[in-house]
């Protein structure tokens, strides 16, 4: 919806239920003031001014749990259409480029035996994880050095993962997949510094938020080949993405899908409507917000 008809639309609104594309900041919310709850559809809700919202006694909710399958599966298509090169080999194809079946044609990087870093130790994170030893691959978390620090988290449990600083595991992962929130704290997080530490062999993925990663950086890792490829679902300036990318063979870069099952968005859809339901009918929300 065009910004200046939603500001037109919340006037009289009671509720709101907004995607990751809507801006809900002071300039709508002054528009809506009879709003009493924003139901976000996603898990992440950078896209709205929660202590703007909570200010005015607005409840903010979102969509976590329903979508935690569908991101990491999607997570595990990107890993392994970078990794062997999946797309490009699609792209050859296409373009009548193959002609007969090679030994060394096209080689990619098995899985087996590898680590898998993972930064951000949320839901999705984790189940990113639980699939690791399917491809033979060790899976380690980001660990969280101090309450709130930028782009790290914790391992699930005791059990689990081994956690470790992020610097340990840039230096020592074959993959990195990335699952922090947006936001100002995780901006950049992914810089050339970062890049720089990674492992010449090693594969950046980000399904997360594309501020998490700067874009220039990891075009300009890519030129110095400083790491083996990329796989993308989000970008810093959706739904631009940068035009250095697009001249990379081992770059894939998918326009955000990593809920876009038809379940998923179903899911997503019903929980932020029971979650208006909730709060109109004078009961608490379902999933609110911290």
């Amino acid at each position: 919806m065009p910004r200046a008809e939603l500001l037109a639309r919340v006037a009289d609104a009671d509720a709101l239920i907004p995607v990751i594309t809507d801006r809900v900041d002071d300039e709508l919310l002054d528009a809506a003031p009879h709003l009493k709850i924003i139901a976000n559809i996603g898990v992440g809700y950078d896209n709205i001014d929660a202590a703007a919202a909570r200010k005015r006694g607005v409840m903010v909710t979102n969509t976590p749990n329903v979508l935690t399958d569908a991101v990491a599966e999607l997570t595990w298509g990107l890993i392994l259409g970078v990794t062997r090169r999946l797309a490009e080999g699609d792209r050859v194809i296409r373009a009548g480029n193959w002609n007969r079946w090679s030994f060394e044609f096209m080689l990619g990087a098995g899985l087996t035996g590898k680590q898998l870093g993972i930064i951000g130790g949320g839901r999705i994170g984790r189940a990113v994880a639980a699939k690791a030893s399917a491809f033979g691959m060790s899976a380690v978390f980001a660990r969280r050095e101090r309450p709130g620090a930028a782009g790290e988290a914790v391992a699930p449990s005791s059990t689990g993962p081994e956690d470790i600083p992020l610097d340990r595991l840039l230096v020592t992962s074959d993959v990195i997949s990335i699952h922090t929130p947006g936001g100002h704290a995780t901006r950049h997080l992914i810089d050339r510094k970062a890049l720089a530490r990674m492992k010449r062999s090693a594969f950046l993925v980000n399904t997360a938020r594309g501020s998490v990663v700067d874009e220039d950086a990891l075009v300009w890792a890519l030129g110095e080949r400083l790491i083996a490829g990329a796989a993308l679902d989000v970008f810093e300036h959706e739904p631009n993405v940068h035009p250095g990318l697009l001249s990379f063979d081992n770059v894939l870069l998918v326009p955000h899908l990593g809920s876009a099952t038809r379940e998923t968005r179903t899911a997503m859809a019903d929980l932020a409507a029971r979650n208006v339901i909730a709060v109109l009918s004078g009961n608490p929300p379902l999933t609110p917000v911290p």
